[in-house]
């Protein structure tokens, strides 16, 4: 029997246990509750356009309306050029031809209900994990940066990850152009991070925890900080798969949102 991988630091460790020996899924809920809408909002007044020049079989019309939506009905690799620069769409009506051709082939029943699809659950992740701080998880509330900086206490930083950074720079140092999730102060430690959910393998969610250990890995001014990773989702699978490997031969503090508290007490 193979032996069992065991990561190089323990709060990695403490979380790939927690995966594999409690309620993971069931507990994580509470961070990223992931709800799906039934529909995408859009602007009925665009869509009546759509309607009327999908009807009249106007093409350059067709396409330019349609672009005014969040979600264009069909995945087409030449669609973000045409969203860029609109006046493409008069100077190239083979390629405007062709997509309508798949639009009409679709019918407008069809269409409408590709351009209100939900918008997918990971890419709504990202307001959850501060909705979860600012429900007092950790046993203190995040507090604005006027407040923080006059106490000395425990404390959690509010603010938007752009106004953290800006915080970060100012006070540590930090020089990423990458906005951060966390900033905190536990038993006179300041410490920083950012939140990730992974919710498969590969491509983008593979660079999502590459681009967690980019931050932990970025130079301060102020070597006391403390930095971390505060990740969820599939790394903490035991496999032999390249992310989990990576994962537990790093010493770097990449644990999940579960065990933060306890590691913050620790301090």
């Amino acid at each position: 029997m193979p032996a069992i991988l065991r990561a190089a630091n323990p709060w990695t460790q403490k979380s790939i246990d927690y995966a594999a020996n409690l309620p993971y899924l069931d507990d994580l809920y509470t961070v990223y509750p992931v709800v799906h809408e039934n529909v995408r909002r859009i602007d009925e007044r665009i869509m009546h356009r759509v309607e009327m020049y999908f009807n009249e079989r106007d093409n350059f019309n067709l396409i330019a309306s349609l672009l005014d939506l969040d979600l264009f009905p069909v995945k087409d690799s030449y669609i973000p050029f045409l969203r860029k620069s609109k006046d493409a769409i008069r100077r190239n009506p083979q390629i405007i031809n062709r997509i309508c051709g798949d639009l009409y082939e679709m019918g407008f029943r069809e269409l409408y209900k590709r351009c209100t699809e939900p918008k997918e659950a990971n890419r709504q992740m990202g307001p959850m994990f501060r909705n979860w701080l600012n429900s007092g998880a950790l046993g203190i509330r995040p507090v604005p940066e006027s407040v923080f900086v006059r106490s000395t206490g425990n404390a959690i930083l509010d603010g938007s990850d752009s106004s953290m950074m800006d915080y970060a720079r100012r006070n540590f140092g930090y020089n990423r152009e990458k906005g951060l999730d966390f900033i905190a102060r536990y038993n006179g430690r300041y410490v920083i991070g950012e939140a990730k959910f992974i919710s498969d393998f590969g491509g983008h969610q593979n660079y999502q925890f590459v681009d967690a250990i980019a931050t932990i890995e970025s130079p301060l001014r102020n070597n006391d900080v403390v930095k971390i990773g505060i990740i969820d989702g599939v790394p903490y699978i035991r496999n032999n798969g390249k992310l989990f490997l990576n994962l537990i031969r790093t010493e770097y503090n990449i644990m999940s949102a579960l065990v933060l508290r306890d590691f913050l007490e620790s301090l």
